[in-house]
């Protein structure tokens, strides 16, 4: 009999089709290989309550007695839906008491649990017993560091039976916030079965001769889209802009003097997207460290362009470093810097040979971060999270996801 996970998470697909961000999904699934796994989630306005999605049970918890208020974490993230109506600040104690019920109601019946992010889950899950990895992804660890919050995250990272961070900028982060010998650098990952250059659709985007250069994620200030627009003011190209976000009425306004080279498509579904990626020519993610300090966490659909054959232009910003090696793989500039944005941009386009080969090679990056790969490295150290702490250095040396690079000290 397969020993029981439960693994809680603030950000998930609401439903089949949602645009929702679906990487706790995909790797709950790839650990249905391992173990009986239950996710545990906030509950949404249309969402149900329990239901089964591809092969993992779903728990969607309320936190607020009017049901229709409960908008805390979608569409989004908790932090970013704060910063967009303060007052769903309010919302944060009801959702932290009922996931606390939940989780006295329900640890009993588990051997293991995964929490994704510090905050709300990881903090939550220090106050019971039963063994926990606690993955950072990203503005969880790096921002609300002050006060009652930090000590809580720090006791949340004391607590925890390992650590888990989804790129090495963030392992930094974490031993900064505490220092440890717990944490690991394993990311998120790409389900590279649904991703193939075979679902290319030749002018997909009415784009005619040009060709097309393709951006996917949440329209925030971390993404650097703006930087992009101004980048086509020197790329013969055009560009395709997929996803929602708060900046998009801005960002709208900034691209109408371009609009014959740029298009905004909105959010758009997973099913969806595999044409899409198929379908561009090079992808850019020129993502920047935002004024409050968030950053990205590792970029999951730089690897689904990866794994969708597309060459990478990219900033050196957060995670994005661990996936990209420059003239690899891809091609690295500045965070904020336009010039080089375009330049790189342009090589991609203009230089046959070259992408020829970060093509060939992106391909092989994405299939190093299957989740089928992730999933077992995650399962080596939840076994090892309820036997105990690790034997020596060399046992957590080898759970990193690439390179061999010892746990933090």
């Amino acid at each position: 009999m397969k020993k029981k996970l439960l693994v809680t998470g603030s950000t998930f697909p609401r439903w089949e089709g949602d645009t929702e961000p679906r990487f706790v999904l995909d790797l709950s699934e790839a650990l249905t290989e391992y173990y009986d796994v239950t996710v545990l989630v906030p509950a949404a306005p249309g969402a149900a309550d329990q239901e089964i999605m591809n092969g993992v049970k779903v728990i969607r918890y309320h936190y607020f007695p009017i049901h229709k208020w409960e908008t805390l974490c979608y569409p989004g993230a908790i932090v970013p839906r704060i910063r967009e109506k303060k007052i769903r600040a309010l919302l944060v104690p009801f959702l932290c008491i009922s996931l606390y019920w939940h989780l006295f109601r329900m640890l009993k019946d588990y051997d293991m649990v995964h929490a994704h992010w510090l905050i709300p889950q990881g903090i939550v899950q220090s106050f019971f017993k039963t063994p926990y990895i606690v993955t950072g992804h990203g503005g969880d660890v790096t921002s609300l560091n002050h006060g009652i919050l930090k000590k809580l995250k720090q006791r949340c990272l004391k607590k925890a039976s390992f650590i888990t961070a989804v790129s090495e900028p963030f392992a930094d982060a974490i031993q900064v916030l505490w220092k440890n010998h717990k944490t690991s650098v394993i990311s998120m990952g790409c389900n590279t079965a649904n991703f193939s250059p075979s679902y290319r659709k030749e002018n997909c985007f009415s784009q005619g001769s040009r060709k097309v250069i393709l951006f996917v994620g949440r329209l925030a200030e971390k993404k650097g889209v703006t930087y992009l627009i101004d980048a086509m003011n020197y790329v013969d190209a055009r560009l395709v802009i997929v996803g929602s976000g708060p900046l998009e009425s801005e960002l709208r306004d900034q691209a109408k003097p371009l609009r014959e080279k740029i298009q905004f498509l909105g959010a758009r579904t997973h099913e969806e997207l595999k044409t899409i990626y198929a379908s561009a020519d090079v992808f850019a993610a020129p993502s920047v460290t935002a004024k409050d300090g968030d950053k990205e966490g590792f970029g999951l659909v730089i690897l689904e362009a990866m794994a969708s054959g597309l060459p990478v232009a990219a900033s050196r910003s957060g995670g994005i470093v661990d996936i990209i090696r420059d003239g690899e793989n891809g091609l690295l500039s500045d965070e904020r810097n336009v010039w080089q944005l375009a330049d790189n941009l342009s090589t991609l386009l203009d230089d046959a040979a070259l992408y020829k080969k970060l093509s060939e090679n992106a391909l092989e990056t994405a299939r190093q971060f299957d989740y089928e790969v992730i999933a077992e490295k995650y399962a080596q150290l939840f076994e090892k999270g309820q036997t105990g702490v690790l034997e020596n250095e060399r046992d957590c040396t080898e759970l990193h996801l690439s390179e061999q690079k010892p746990c933090r000290r």
